[in-house]
Formats: C-alpha cells, structure tokens, sequence
C-alpha cells in the first residue's frame, strides 16, 4: 500500500468490514492480483469485549467469508491429482 489513509465505512452494527479487497494492477500490464486484508481485534477489555480493530494481511486469501450455517452444504475439498 503507498501509506495512504481511507475512510472506513462502517456496517449497521458499526462494525467496519471483516475483509478488504485491494486490486493491484500488474506492472507489465497482466492482470490485476487482489491482496486481501482481514480484520481482527486489536485487544480486549476484561469483560471481553474488543478495544480496537486492526487489519492484517492474508497471503492466502481465502475465497469465502459466507455464513456457516447448520444447514450450508460443506466447502468442496480441494482436487488432487492421484
């Protein structure tokens, strides 16, 4: 990132999004990669609740923050050759 600050939109809760996006265009104009940031809290009060949001990098950049629901059918395993 070039050191830049944006304003964070907050949700209904007031809550700021658990993950961010950013493209980054290719510098020898192939497509643009993603880097994917996911919120965590930044600490917590001794009744349990957050002080502060920060977010880190994820070199994974997992494809899904959907819901987990009792009912969802499972993530399909990864393919393997074998």
């Amino acid at each position: 990132m070039d050191g830049r600050v944006l304003p964070v939109l907050l949700g209904p809760t007031g809550h700021p999004p658990k993950t961010y996006r950013i493209p980054v265009p290719d510098a020898a104009g192939g497509p643009a990669g993603v880097l994917v940031y996911r919120r965590e809290p930044r600490g917590h009060t001794r009744l349990g609740i957050p002080k502060g949001w920060k977010y880190t990098y994820d070199p994974e950049g997992r494809a899904s923050d959907r819901l987990k629901w009792p009912w969802s059918k499972p993530d399909k395993p990864a393919a393997t050759d074998g």
